[in-house]
């Protein structure tokens, strides 16, 4: 399969397509989405129904139509509005964030998640409803139609008055087979990215458990700089936005921070504790202690964050990831408080296994061949999902 992986990002959709009897749309009727699919209110005590699991909004991921994760009833829910596999989940609080899947297992939901099924299947297809709900148009009418300022909702009653064109059963069919063929492709792409992602993470491991690792301090890695934030009585410390300011909420996926909510100004930058390229931060404070991420520019981090700068000698790659490896170890060596801290001197007196010095570029060299697999891998999940997004948008 991963043969095939550079030709998809050759596929755009074909103008021609809409010349084909599938596009066809004289069969095809104006409908009102409440007049052909239900608000399901089904409700029940978890516990007693027998179910296990729950589904919440950060459950639901942007962009995808699977539930990849959930919560346990065991560890307490308040919520009591059931689904049954093959219904359609839908994020009815921000819904800009584009939050639609489908159950592929009995829960209980949040209150802000709208349960969808087709009122009669005759009608329109369970297989076709949840690409309907992600289609441009759906989206931007349940945006359009939420009210409310820090946390905007979408009620059923504006989401029922949504009008679109449904097409008979049988192109109903054939639709939804493409775009589920589009689905699994994409679904086969993220399980390749998450092998690829195992495999650099276990052949790691083995190197720092092997004769190529020795244990060091972090100290022996080069100079640790703690953050500092300008004052912000000097507000030309933050104009012009020429730099970026680190803050933990920064620091986590992609490996590289090279955007931020805050920047600062040259002068700002030099007032405070410059970080250059390739630094490798780790939060030393508060609940997200030991994200870890690199300084994809010169900026500055707040007081939150340590920072590693690399010695010449040493890789701020392979730094990163033996950094990243550690964070279970660093919240065992917070302070126990009402907001553990790692101050400097402990962050940088902790021994981590890492690979010898006459070792290092070799194993440098094997994490970026790794990180060049990952980055074709999600570039191949992406290309699926923007074809599924551009096919689903030149049909509903």
């Amino acid at each position: 399969m991963t043969a095939t992986l550079p030709a998809l990002a050759k596929l755009k959709p074909n103008p021609a397509w809409a010349s084909l009897p599938l596009f066809d749309r004289i069969g095809w009727k104006r409908m009102r989405f409440g007049d052909v699919v239900e608000n399901c209110a089904e409700t029940c005590e978890p516990a007693e129904a027998g179910l296990e699991r729950f589904v919440a909004m950060e459950h639901l991921e942007p962009g995808s139509l699977h539930v990849r994760s959930w919560g346990n009833v065991a560890d307490g829910t308040t919520f009591t509005r059931r689904c049954r596999p093959g219904q359609v989940l839908f994020g009815k609080r921000r819904a800009y964030q584009r939050k639609v899947a489908v159950a592929e297992f009995e829960a209980v939901v949040s209150g802000d998640i709208y349960v969808l099924s087709p009122k009669d299947t005759q009608r329109l297809l369970p297989e076709l409803l949840p690409f309907l709900c992600v289609s441009e148009r759906f989206f931007q009418h349940a945006v359009g139609t939420s009210a409310g300022s820090l946390s905007p909702r979408t009620n059923w009653s504006s989401l029922a008055s949504f009008e679109f064109d449904l097409p008979p059963l049988d192109q109903q069919r054939r639709i939804a087979e493409i775009l589920w063929a589009v689905d699994e492709v994409e679904e086969r792409q993220i399980v390749l990215c998450g092998e690829v992602k195992n495999a650099r993470d276990q052949w790691f491991g083995s190197v720092l458990q092997g004769a190529m690792a020795e244990t060091i301090k972090i100290a022996d890695l080069g100079q640790i700089i703690t953050g500092t934030t300008p004052k912000t009585s000097e507000p030309h410390n933050y104009e012009p936005p020429e730099h970026l300011f680190v803050s933990p909420a920064d620091i986590g996926s992609p490996r590289c921070v090279t955007t931020t909510e805050k920047r600062i100004s040259k002068v700002g930058l030099l007032t405070g504790r410059p970080i250059p390229l390739n630094a490798v931060m780790v939060v030393c404070i508060g609940s997200t202690i030991g994200k870890v991420a690199m300084a994809g520019e010169q900026c500055l981090t707040n007081q939150q964050i340590n920072t590693v700068v690399c010695s010449p000698q040493r890789n701020p790659l392979v730094a990163y990831y033996a950094l990243l490896r550690q964070q279970p170890h660093f919240r065992q060596n917070a302070s126990c408080t009402a907001v553990p801290i790692l101050n400097k001197s402990n962050f940088a007196s902790i021994e981590i296994p890492y690979p010898k010095r006459e070792a290092e570029s070799e194993v440098a060299t094997r994490l970026m061949e790794f990180e060049d697999a990952e980055i074709k891998s999600t570039a191949a999940v992406e290309n699926s999902r923007a074809l599924k997004t551009q096919i689903v948008n030149a049909i509903l």
